[in-house]
């Protein structure tokens, strides 16, 4: 089972306590996962969802607060992973009915409207809260955190995903909104936000699991970091002494180490024999002692003494080459 469905568990699981939750949450279910039956001048609602959670606490709200006519049918997705998906069927008429007048959802004028903004039954903070919980619950999915952080919520208008975006965002979520196909996403970035948002909807369990894995990610980024970081130093090193020890190399085939100032004979050799050594730890084996810089200065010096050498060579044999 995937760490959404998980989520979707545990969020399933929290008690409504006020008339103002309950209603909130068909509010935000109905327009995320709800669909609307005509037939005859009559409406019945219907829910589909992929989570035997989602639908066992919309069998419960729609059997104890509306109808006994309630029904649920399991049927296989068309999509490749063939999940479940349970259909949710309030099939009495009048509670149909009843159900959207409740979450202020249908607008009867020329023509059926959908309410995409119930202010009317989302004052207070539990009611927003248990709208927003119930919009996940309905057609929202996050990512498994040790692949990567997304979560979003899908709505099938713009109207719906900017009221919904809006309202997370009161609670100090960066929740952006972006179309895709025929849908608009309601969605969140980041680690932290995401792990808050968790939190805010009362998946607490699984707040703590994010957190655990997000802590082992950021462990192990800093090791490979750390790593990586000792890997380019340490080929820095090499690569400083194989270009120092062949320029000396170099000076000595051509004019003799014994010909350069008595300076530079003394890095020159300490260079050769000490491959692994630092420029600080090359400096503390010469006597008297030199600083980092010292030795870099020096080294530099043997360098523009190869350099010159080589030019010379090249010219000459440029020379010879045109005689």
């Amino acid at each position: 089972m995937s760490f959404s469905s998980d989520v979707k568990i545990e969020l399933s699981k929290i008690p409504i306590e006020e008339n103002c939750d309950f209603l909130a949450e068909l509010a935000a279910l109905v327009p995320t996962c709800g669909s609307l039956n005509f037939s005859n001048n009559e409406i019945k609602v219907k829910f589909n969802t992929e989570s035997a959670a989602v639908a066992r606490r919309l069998f419960t709200f729609l059997k104890k607060y509306y109808s006994e006519d309630v029904f649920v049918v399991v049927s296989k997705s068309r999509q490749l992973k063939k999940n479940n998906i349970y259909s949710v069927s309030l099939d009495d008429v009048s509670a149909s009915k009843m159900l959207l007048d409740d979450i202020d959802y249908i607008k009867y004028e020329n023509v059926f409207l959908a309410n995409y903004r119930p202010l009317s039954i989302l004052k207070d903070k539990c009611c927003k809260k248990a709208y927003i919980r119930a919009s996940f619950l309905g057609a929202g999915s996050v990512s498994d955190p040790k692949k990567s952080y997304h979560l979003e919520i899908v709505c099938n208008s713009y109207q719906h995903a900017d009221f919904l975006s809006d309202l997370i965002n009161s609670y100090d979520f960066n929740s952006k909104v972006i179309e895709r196909k025929d849908n608009f996403i309601v969605y969140l970035k980041g680690a932290e936000n995401i792990s808050n948002f968790l939190s805010f909807m009362g998946a607490y369990r699984h707040t703590l699991e994010f957190e655990n894995v997000r802590i082992v990610k950021d462990i192990n980024n800093q090791v490979n970091r750390l790593v990586n970081l000792e890997s380019a130093n340490l080929n820095k090193m090499v690569d400083a002494y194989v270009r120092q020890a062949n320029d000396i190399k170099y000076i000595d085939k051509k004019i003799g180490i014994e010909n350069l100032p008595k300076n530079l004979q003394e890095i020159a050799k300490l260079r050769l024999e000490n491959e692994s050594l630092s420029l600080k730890e090359l400096g503390q084996k010469l006597n008297p002692s030199l600083g980092k810089s010292g030795v870099s200065h020096r080294l530099n010096k043997i360098r523009q003494i190869a350099v010159k050498l080589r030019s010379e060579e090249d010219g000459c044999r440029d020379s010879n080459i045109e005689k």
